[in-house]
């Protein structure tokens, strides 16, 4: 396959959309459902009575998406770098 063969800019095009769309999914909609309690923020136990919060999302149902944890990490270091004397 050489670069200007059309499948490999086809599947170059396609994974930039998907990226793309990603990116955005990661601005607009930075939370997740728990998978471990499925965003409900709480569990129940073996025998169904007792309940407690969930430890991975501490309650809330919701997990920050791996996107926006690496698009606020890039703030963190350029707002780092720019205010730096």
């Amino acid at each position: 396959m050489t670069p200007t063969d059309p499948a490999s800019a086809l599947l170059f095009l396609a994974l930039l959309l998907v990226t793309f769309g990603y990116c955005v999914t990661c601005w607009f909609w930075p939370f997740k459902a728990c998978r471990t309690c499925r965003g409900g923020g709480k569990l129940r136990s073996p025998f169904g009575r007792a309940i407690r919060l969930c430890r991975r999302c501490c309650g809330t149902g919701l997990l920050l998406r791996l996107g926006r944890r690496a698009i606020n990490a890039a703030r963190r270091v350029h707002g780092a770098n720019r205010h730096r004397d």
